[in-house]
């Protein structure tokens, strides 16, 4: 197990400071879904980085998990105004996706794919340099399939919208191509701490 370097902050930590305006704190993991949960089995499952339509690469669930392994812990923040601190999680960061991919990222925009359909935009330099992970485990076990299991995106600094569930692949795009719920309202980047809500926040 490879750790560089992320720490969750302290339990002691003032707890307004690590609180964006408008939030509150939950003990709990509430499951919210725009939809039916799918259930994706690991010998079906595949990873695909894309830069435009041309595949750069795909991995199967065994390859993607011989990737280096990262944990990473992390407060969390949802649009719907509940937060949750100090979440684990282990999977493989976006700069080693990358890296064993052989490329740089060819763009500053990504889409990212779900199993379901769904899709949010991300800036790539929001993905990359240790920020973003795909996450296959939550508190050491198997992500369930309502947190987005058996894969997800996490991009923890951003509204947990964009850490998309149950993730099939990256995609770099040419432009900013807004997402499901950027589409109807939300956001195009989603800062917690901007109170990036909705369209004109």
């Amino acid at each position: 197990m490879v750790t560089r370097g992320f720490a969750g902050k302290g339990g002691n930590s003032d707890q307004s400071m690590r609180l964006p305006p408008g939030q509150h704190v939950v003990a709990d993991f509430p499951v919210l879904t725009a939809g039916p949960t799918p259930r994706i089995k690991t010998e079906d499952w595949s990873f695909t980085l894309k830069d435009g339509i041309r595949p750069v690469k795909s991995w199967n669930w065994a390859e993607f998990n011989a990737l280096p392994q990262t944990r990473m812990t992390r407060d969390i923040h949802c649009v719907t105004t509940w937060s949750k601190f100090d979440t684990a999680w282990e999977g493989v960061l976006v700069d080693d996706i990358l890296g064993d991919a052989g490329i740089e990222p060819p763009t500053g925009f990504t889409l990212a794919h779900s199993y379901d359909g769904y899709t949010t935009n991300v800036p790539t330099a929001d993905l990359v340099v240790g920020k973003a992970m795909v996450a296959l485990r939550y508190e050491g076990k198997p992500i369930p399939p309502d947190h987005g299991g058996p894969s997800r995106l996490l991009v923890p600094h951003l509204y947990f919208w964009k850490s998309a569930k149950w993730i099939k692949g990256l995609q770099f795009t040419q432009k900013d191509e807004l997402g499901f719920w950027e589409l109807r309202g939300y956001h195009r980047y989603g800062d917690p701490w901007r109170e990036q809500r909705y369209t004109n926040d």
